[in-house]
């Protein structure tokens, strides 16, 4: 099975990044009052301006995109359903509540990142119409579980969550017709910027390897890596080929399917009191297998 160099030298960056943060925390002995303050920057400022920036300007043929979020859908669905089989496991449930997410988020710097690679504007297009419609289901289905299993109401978390709030404001943004000013759209552009970058780095600064956890959360994090990066792809691989799928669509479906957890996954933990070192732990492992299971999957195609 072929494996693509240009694809794995893509998600380089992206686990650089996570790296250099766990560096940085260590070397510069940068404290947690400042680790914190930059999680909340991230999750409450940066991160939904990059939301809503690519949702506004986001130009999405529904009819022939159809199919592929069709696929993607399906495939984020059964993530979500095999996850919870995670909760089988003797881990705590506010533990299993956040590893749970790393079962079926997707980090969509990275899958831009490959689709662009790939396919160019179209493969960027088509992959922002994906993450767009992709992320409420799956900020919500994390906010519920860890609002479930924490001290918080679900329907408050759910209605105060800013990533939430800013995908919600951005589709109804772009069904409406608005068009931001120039400047505007620059503006909101530099934070979507930063927001990959300190994103990234805050997840390497809040890494927890040692004493993250006993066998059994070992074997919780060891089962939700195989639904996020084998059993997830291997779903849209069998709709691709039962659909008939094929070129840019076929791709970005599977891309998709096969990213690993959302950096902004351990952010979201970390904010509602959850495991934020083992999702931490996830991520990283979960982006570093990555960079070896996209090309491979994408070998099948």
């Amino acid at each position: 099975m072929p494996v693509d160099t240009a694809l794995a030298l893509a998600l380089l960056p992206d686990f650089a990044l996570i790296l250099l943060g766990a560096s940085l925390r260590r070397i510069l002995h940068l404290g947690d009052h400042f680790w914190g303050g930059l999680e909340k920057l991230v999750y409450y400022v940066l991160f939904p301006a990059l939301l809503f920036n690519g949702l506004v300007k986001a130009h999405i043929a529904w009819s022939s995109a159809a199919p592929m979020l069709a696929v993607a859908g399906a495939a984020m669905a059964g993530g979500m359903l095999l996850g919870l089989a995670a909760r089988l496991l003797p881990i705590t449930p506010i533990s299993f509540a956040s590893q749970y997410q790393c079962a079926f988020r997707f980090n969509s710097y990275i899958g831009l990142a490959v689709a662009g690679t790939l396919h160019g504007i179209p493969g960027i297009a088509a992959m922002g119409i994906v993450v767009g419609l992709m992320v409420p289901p799956a900020n919500l289905a994390a906010v519920w579980m860890l609002a479930r299993h924490g001290e918080a109401g679900v329907l408050r978390e759910l209605l105060r969550n800013p990533l939430i709030l800013a995908t919600l404001a951005g589709i109804a943004a772009n069904l409406g017709g608005l068009e931001l000013p120039t400047v505007a759209l620059k503006f909101l552009g530099r934070l979507g910027d930063a927001a990959i970058v300190l994103g990234l780095l805050a997840v390497g600064g809040g890494l927890r390897i040692v004493g993250a956890g006993g066998t059994a959360t070992h074997l919780a994090a060891g089962y939700l890596l195989l639904v996020k990066l084998v059993a997830m792809p291997a779903i849209a691989w069998l709709l691709i080929r039962a659909f008939g799928l094929s070129g840019v669509h076929a791709d970005v479906a599977l891309i998709f399917a096969a990213l690993p957890a959302a950096s902004s996954a351990y952010i979201l933990a970390q904010r509602m009191g959850g495991d934020g070192a083992r999702v931490a732990w996830l991520i990283s492992a979960g982006t570093l297998l990555s960079m070896l299971s996209i090309p491979l999957w994408l070998g099948l195609r």
